[in-house]
């Protein structure tokens, strides 16, 4: 059992980061890594390595260090993904067509089942074998697909009738990538994805450093 205390977002993101090297560090045959092994392949410290881990129990062997394939199971339950989960994107532009054939989603356990938009141009054809269906289909398609996350790639405008939708439709988790802040229930996760604000933290960055 998980501890019920509020876990730092960063912790999260790391975490995520952790599962990664420790996939590879098992497919390569390293059955055991160290903190600093860890640290070092995702740009932290071994004490942040460690007291991210210490969030959720103890890990390990004091000298000897971490079982890389027993390690990796368990931060992969942490974050839900020892099961797999259903997505619907909505929007299928450049972006949508884009995040639908991204390979890395099926890889850590999510499935895009489907495929929303208002055009009658798209709806009815597919991209990446993913169906396309009418908006009007949204709450009958997430029930009958067992969908509890959904991802938001339309224009701006379009954002938050598009959130309310998905939420009335029985949404539980919203990736918002359109460049505009959507109010949602409290019960409902939220996070925006902002690229143009990304590259604005690499720009001031580059300009603090000249």
């Amino acid at each position: 059992m998980f501890k019920k205390f509020k876990i730092p977002d960063a912790t999260i993101g790391r975490l995520s980061m952790y599962s990664r090297y420790l996939w590879e560090a098992d497919e390569k045959g390293k059955n055991t890594v160290s903190s600093h092994d860890i640290a070092q392949a995702t740009g932290v410290t071994p004490a942040q390595v460690r007291k991210d881990l210490a969030y959720f129990g103890e890990f390990g062997t004091r000298g000897v260090g971490y079982n890389s394939k027993e390690l990796y199971n368990y931060i992969m339950k942490i974050l839900g993904l020892d099961k797999r989960w259903s997505i619907a994107i909505v929007g299928a532009g450049n972006l949508g067509r884009a995040l639908s054939q991204y390979k890395g989603f099926q890889q850590r356990g999510f499935d895009i089942a489907c495929i929303f938009d208002n055009d009658p141009k798209k709806i009815g054809k597919k991209i990446a074998n993913i169906d396309i269906y009418s908006l009007d289909l949204l709450e009958e398609k997430v029930k009958e697909l067992n969908i509890v996350l959904g991802i938001i790639a339309v224009p701006a405008p379009a954002a938050q009738d598009v959130a309310d939708k998905l939420v009335n439709a029985g949404i539980r988790g919203i990736i918002n990538f359109a460049p505009v802040n959507i109010t949602v229930k409290q019960n409902i996760f939220v996070r925006r994805v902002d690229l143009a604000a990304q590259l604005e933290y690499l720009t001031y960055y580059l300009e603090e450093s000249r």
